[in-house]
């Protein structure tokens, strides 16, 4: 008799483990598209700005701009993947109409939740990992504050994906995914610092920056490698934190109200 796929339950437990195992499952049975494929498409950023720019931006004085561009496209990377885990994975189960059983089981909304995000957060940061690794051979690592660089991974993609879940329950098919991502998530990704410092902005195009969460995650998350920010990491973490935290009691109000999954 052949094993059923989703092993590691608990019976007569908590169903969280499951649900887990089957959104860990989820990407990494495709593992050449969800992993693969964001750290070739990163590479591909990094060989073509540190050649147009290297010659002509330097961030930091002592930091090649190669370098600068490494923790940027890691955090984008990160995000970017966060909210298409959870997002995708909501939006797929409701149009195949495979999320009632999901719903059916005895599951809190609050394992829900942990569930898919916690899978987003792991598939964030496998794809980070992976970012950083194929950097390597295009510059040396800078590792000045490791832990501040794991907190704002950590917390980031953990935002992301809380955003995704907010996405995939307010979304009824794929085109509005792909407007969210399209409209907002890469924008806010784009024009938060990635490829330059705020600094070198204008005034005015300085402080919009400021209005951007991603230019906060994304600039803590370089303090980390080069103890060196455009803003005090804890300012930051503070941003970075308060944005997951109301992220994360939306989308609990949301799983909890069943709002447009019980209808």
């Amino acid at each position: 008799m052949t094993k059923p796929i989703l092993q590691p339950n608990l019976r007569g437990g908590s169903g969280f483990p499951t649900l887990f195992y089957k959104e860990l499952l989820r990407f990494y049975k495709v593992s050449f598209q969800t992993v693969a494929a964001p750290v070739v498409t990163a590479l591909l950023y990094l060989m073509v700005f540190s050649h147009v720019l290297s010659d002509h931006v330097r961030v930091y004085d002592a930091i090649p701009y190669v370098a600068f561009l490494v923790p940027g496209l890691i955090m984008m990377s990160m995000l970017q993947n966060s909210f298409s885990n959870s997002s995708s994975s909501l939006i797929q189960s409701r149009v195949t109409g495979n999320l009632v059983f999901v719903l059916l089981p005895p599951l809190s909304h609050f394992e829900i939740y942990s569930a898919y995000v916690l899978a987003s957060v792991v598939r964030g940061l496998v794809v980070g990992l992976g970012v950083w690794l194929v950097t390597l051979f295009f510059s040396e690592p800078y590792l000045a504050q490791p832990l501040w660089m794991l907190v704002f991974a950590a917390l980031s993609c953990m935002a992301m994906a809380t955003m995704g879940v907010v996405a995939g329950i307010w979304a009824e098919k794929f085109d509005q995914i792909a407007a969210f991502q399209n409209f907002l998530i890469m924008p806010a990704t784009f024009l938060s610092g990635v490829f330059y410092s705020i600094n070198s902005l204008p005034p005015f195009w300085q402080a919009v920056s400021h209005w951007n969460p991603v230019f906060y995650a994304i600039d803590g998350f370089r303090y980390g490698f080069f103890g060196m920010s455009d803003v005090s990491p804890w300012q930051s973490l503070a941003v970075v934190g308060g944005v997951c935290i109301v992220l994360a009691l939306l989308a609990l109000r949301l799983l909890a109200s069943g709002y447009k999954l019980r209808s």
